[in-house]
């Protein structure tokens, strides 16, 4: 038997919370604005803001200014914050999930 194909139209849930999701977009482009973060992930720019936030407190990553942009430095060494997951750090879920970044020259 054939293994089903999920029906995604009728679907509103994911696998990775908005916390996630911000955290990998940041890991794809860490000079991302929030507005270009939220557009990403599908939510408001203070959810971002606020999730930003959570994620500093939490060590997870770093703002640094640079002139009136942000840089954002995240901590892949860090465990992931579920139940099943902790043995893993976010740089697995990083390297799962983003492409690699692109090999100079090539």
């Amino acid at each position: 038997m054939a293994p089903r194909t999920p029906d995604r139209s009728r679907s509103t849930w994911t696998f990775l919370s908005n916390h996630g999701n911000v955290l990998l977009a940041v890991a794809r482009n860490p000079d991302a604005t929030l507005r270009e973060v939220a557009n990403l992930v599908g939510i408001t720019e203070r959810a971002v803001q606020r999730i930003i936030a959570d994620l500093e407190a939490a060590c997870y990553l770093e703002r640094v200014r640079s002139g009136r942009r942000n840089h954002y430095n995240i901590h892949p060494e860090l465990p992931l914050r579920l139940p099943v997951g902790s043995h893993r750090d976010i740089g697995a879920l990083i390297e799962l999930v983003c492409d690699p970044p692109p090999r100079p020259g090539v």
